[in-house]
């Protein structure tokens, strides 16, 4: 497997980091990561990358896309993670709803609702998981019933990212009871900006926030279904399987560990110690071999959609490592860095901004995100291995 870029490839990296390098941008992320409460929503970076093509570079040319592949949507991922943009908003809005609407939406659908989002004026969210349904979310319980031309929606669901920003999201909703667990689920494109949806802030110890979203009898139309009736299930595999790769969370990964990395060679500079020597430099020298092995997972996963070959094993064993890693990173990076690695962003003398603090609050939802690490290994030890069977 050939994990070189193309020129084409490269030269899209070179002038996405030569617009992240300005100084309007590093004020605008040193703004958000300064801030004490500030978190990333709609920015001017994404405008900015919208206005060039940039922000949703693998979508059609006519939805406001750069018409490239899965391999620049990558490669953007990585540099606004290495630079130190929010990306939440994006990765939402782009490769989880963007990607859903480019598979099943209609041609109605996708001109009114793409466009603003590649322009980096409008995000999206999900509404996916509920109280009694996380990772099992055959088992959701949000109800969806009929009303004329149209349909009525009432559920709760939560741990949603960012839905206090979004100006619509996908819903999850049973309209069919069914002996099937996974038949009956419709998505639907609710609009988050209507009487009838409560959004209010689950507070967490990460910067990103998660709501708590009520829907009490809101009406849709048909022509916010997505998708068929009663074959959401579909929908919500295909693409959380498609967005399951761990370039993110790698990319999290070798950004923090760089950061403990360039502290540690620092600190062993001043007593004339190699960075390499002791315990604690084994610890950064293996886990930069896991993140590099990460890296490669991520970026076979990245090869095999492009080349419309999906492999639900692979992404499995990518994301999990991935998850992991970035994990353990972050708890090794705090212990070897010591007590400067808990100063936070609003401090004058934290390092990179509060990042391996950030990165300390933010690394256990890695392990969550996208399918928790059980699911993934119960995935791999069922499908990849035949143990469960």
């Amino acid at each position: 497997m050939d994990l070189s870029l193309t020129p084409e490839q490269r030269a899209y990296r070179d002038e996405v980091r030569a617009l992240l390098d300005t100084d309007e941008v590093r004020a605008e992320t040193r703004s958000v990561r300064t801030r004490p409460g500030a978190e990333g929503g709609l920015l001017d970076v994404y405008r900015r990358l919208g206005e060039r093509r940039l922000l949703a570079p693998n979508w059609p040319e006519r939805y406001g896309g750069g018409g490239r592949t899965i391999a620049e949507k990558a490669i953007l991922t990585e540099e606004l993670i290495a630079h130190g943009v929010p990306d939440i908003v994006h990765t939402l809005s782009i490769d989880i709803v963007g990607l859903a609407l480019l598979l099943y939406g209609t041609d109605r659908q996708k001109e009114r609702l793409l466009p603003p989002i590649a322009r980096g004026e409008s995000a999206a969210g999900v509404l996916f998981s509920e109280p009694e349904a996380g990772s099992d979310l055959a088992a959701l319980r949000t109800r969806a019933e009929r009303d004329g031309d149209g349909w009525r929606l009432s559920g709760r669901k939560i741990y949603s990212a960012k839905s206090h920003l979004a100006d619509f999201a996908l819903c999850a909703a049973r309209t069919t009871d069914s002996e099937v667990r996974f038949h009956g689920i419709t998505v639907f494109i609710v609009p988050m900006k209507t009487p009838g949806v409560a959004v209010e802030p689950l507070w967490n110890i990460g910067d990103d926030r998660f709501c708590d979203v009520s829907l009490s009898g809101i009406r849709v139309t048909d022509e916010d279904v997505l998708g068929t009736v009663d074959d959401g299930w579909q929908i919500i595999g295909k693409v959380l399987g498609l967005e399951r790769t761990g370039v993110e969370f790698q990319a999290k990964a070798r950004r923090w560990l760089d950061a403990a990395l360039d502290r540690a060679a620092a600190a062993a500079a001043d007593v004339t110690v190699d960075v390499g020597a002791g315990a604690e430099g084994e610890r950064l020298v293996a886990l930069d071999a896991d993140v590099r092995a990460a890296g490669l997972l991520a970026w076979r996963c990245v090869n095999n959609l492009q080349a419309d070959r999906t492999d639900d094993v692979e992404s499995a064993v990518a994301k999990f490592w991935a998850g992991e890693t970035g994990r353990e990173v972050a708890m090794a990076a705090a212990e070897t860095t010591g007590l400067d690695a808990l100063l936070a962003g609003d401090d004058e003398e934290a390092l990179e901004l509060g990042l391996l603090e950030a990165a300390y609050r933010e690394a256990p939802g890695l392990t969550l995100a996208s399918g928790t690490s059980e699911v993934m290994l119960t995935l791999i030890a069922s499908t990849g291995l035949g143990l469960l069977a």
